[in-house]
């Protein structure tokens, strides 16, 4: 019961947490409490509470980019992510709210996983990107090391507006050589794994200030609370502040990590 507890309170803040990470989070606390709990153990209490996390379909994307608009070449393909504002990876996904969308623009950093910018905005238009753009930029604390901006070949990447800023700011511009998710896997990841299952930003929303106080709530809580497994399983604002390479803990192939949707 005690176990059970810490989950729910857990689950409060991280409503799609699979079963390794909670096992992570705890640990610590049942030892105190003088609980001898396993991760396969927990694992079988979660199922036989129905509370093991199954993941859906993966969602439609919103990406166009069938547009005669200049596309910039692939700058990371073969490149060793090794610190933090080294590269930022940008995505775009939708959101639920009524019978209609709003749109989350994303911007995350390569190297710890946390999220600098972002922007839910009402449009499927560059105007959001350029938002979440500004705060990141405002977030930056590195002038002048060589910062790379890749996201896919979008029409709002691509963007006159969009492209003006980067250079402005002194930011070399990388775009996939296609359309597929691979070649921009962290911020796919970030955007429409963990935040909208996990955080369950895939609900339908009633309407777009519900939406942006449960996306700013889950962005915070991501960045703040949620240990990584890229980040030797520090949390992405915790990792942002390391200066030498981070330990990286690859996601483990297990029959219990598939089950969990981990």
């Amino acid at each position: 019961m005690l176990a059970l507890g810490l989950v729910t309170a857990i689950r409060r803040e991280i409503p799609g947490l699979g079963t390794k990470k909670l096992y992570l989070l705890l640990r610590e606390p049942l030892q105190k409490s003088g609980i001898a709990m396993g991760r396969d153990r927990l694992h079988e209490l979660l199922r036989a509470h129905r509370l093991l996390i199954r993941h859906g379909r993966a969602v439609p994307k919103t990406t166009h980019s069938n547009h005669l608009l200049r596309k910039y070449p692939n700058l990371i393909k073969q490149l060793p992510i090794t610190e933090t504002e080294q590269v930022w990876v940008c995505d775009l996904t939708y959101i639920y709210v009524g019978f209609d969308f709003n749109y989350l623009s994303l911007i995350t950093d390569a190297s710890s996983k946390k999220t600098v910018g972002y922007c839910l905005h009402q449009f499927l238009s560059t105007e959001g990107c350029l938002i979440a753009l500004e705060m990141a930029l405002s977030t930056r604390s590195k002038q002048g090391n060589g910062l790379i901006h890749h996201s896919d070949r979008g029409v709002q990447y691509c963007s006159f507006e969009y492209v003006k800023r980067l250079k402005a700011a002194a930011i070399a511009i990388s775009m996939t050589d296609s359309g597929e998710a691979y070649e921009n896997q962290i911020a796919e990841r970030v955007n429409n794994g963990i935040l909208k299952h996990e955080f369950r930003l895939n609900q339908v929303f009633k309407s777009h200030m519900e939406a942006l106080l449960a996306v700013e709530t889950g962005i915070r809580n991501y960045n703040t609370l949620r240990p990584h497994m890229s980040c030797g399983y520090l949390t992405p604002s915790q990792a942002h502040q390391v200066e030498e390479p981070l330990v990286k803990q690859w996601k483990n192939k297990s029959s219990v990590g598939k089950a969990d949707g981990i």
